[in-house]
């Protein structure tokens, strides 16, 4: 795989499917039959969510914090034994990374942190082991995660796409706190370049709001999540509009693909049919 451009209106824009594809159905999400399917559809990438455990694992998992016998435990805090008991689809990390072997590409989104980063790099090392450099880009809320992986990868010669994220959940905190973070993600010139990130990963609202402009201005490819409606799948995936979409409906977004793939083959094979030039200010910027 060549490292992505910024911004080629020629080539298609690429399809991760979030949470491993598991669609509507939160039992499914991050399991192994909902892998199994994405890779089945044929899908760019699988997107995954990892979190460390207690006792060092990794696995699986989204939220922070899970619910056992009615209580709310932190994911840092149980061991994975505890985690497997909650479902018979559950999925330990290097497993999800054995399935994907030379059949897939891996789209890494890490949940946790540690001092220096080591746990992460140490993560992202054995990706690269298993699946190779040119299957893999690693996202991150973290940007402390994102430039120890970047150094360990410059130190490894590797080109490996790191990409820090942008649109985190601020219900809850102190307005203020709220304010200061929406702040450093619609301006995130300081973040981005002490972070080291070499892709640009937005919320597709942030994206709208200029965010996407400063990818291309920043010559950074631009990964958006998470597309779900079908008016929003044929905006996003408009070649040249993004590098990656994440979406939560990967058959749909195929289709969608597919048709505007075809549309674009119609018009470049119609003898003598000519793009019209649209007049100033009749733009139509659909969602």
């Amino acid at each position: 795989m060549e490292h992505p451009s910024a911004g080629s209106s020629a080539a298609p824009v690429l399809l991760s499917a979030h949470r491993c594809g598991a669609g509507g159905d939160p039992a499914l999400e991050n399991t192994r039959p909902a892998l199994e399917r994405a890779l089945a559809m044929g899908v760019d990438y699988v997107e995954f969510d990892v979190h460390r455990c207690g006792d060092g694992e990794l696995v699986l998992f989204h939220d922070d914090w899970l619910w056992i016998g009615g209580e709310r435990h932190w994911i840092r805090t149980v061991g994975v034994d505890m985690l497997t008991a909650q479902s018979e689809h559950f999925l330990r990390y290097e497993e999800a990374l054995a399935i994907l072997a030379g059949r897939g590409r891996a789209h890494l989104d890490l949940k946790f942190a540690s001092p220096g980063g080591v746990a992460e790099v140490a993560a992202v090392g054995r990706a690269v082991e298993m699946l190779g450099v040119e299957n893999l880009v690693v996202t991150t809320l973290d940007d402390r995660s994102v430039r120890a992986v970047r150094n360990w990868a410059d130190e490894q010669g590797l080109r490996l796409l790191v990409g820090l994220s942008l649109g985190r959940g601020v219900r809850g905190l102190p307005w203020r706190v709220q304010a200061r973070i929406r702040l450093s993600e619609v301006r995130p010139r300081m973040r981005y370049r002490a972070s080291r990130a070499n892709v640009m990963v937005v919320n597709h609202a942030l994206a709208r709001l200029g965010v996407a402009a400063l990818a291309r201005r920043w010559g950074l490819p631009l990964l958006v999540w998470t597309i779900d409606t079908e008016r929003s799948l044929e905006y996003w995936l408009r070649p040249g509009r993004a590098w990656m979409v994440t979406t939560n409906r990967p058959e749909v977004a195929l289709a969608v693909r597919e048709r505007q793939n075809r549309r674009l083959r119609g018009l470049r094979s119609a003898p003598g049919r000519r793009r019209r030039t649209p007049r100033a200010g009749s733009g139509n910027m659909r969602a």
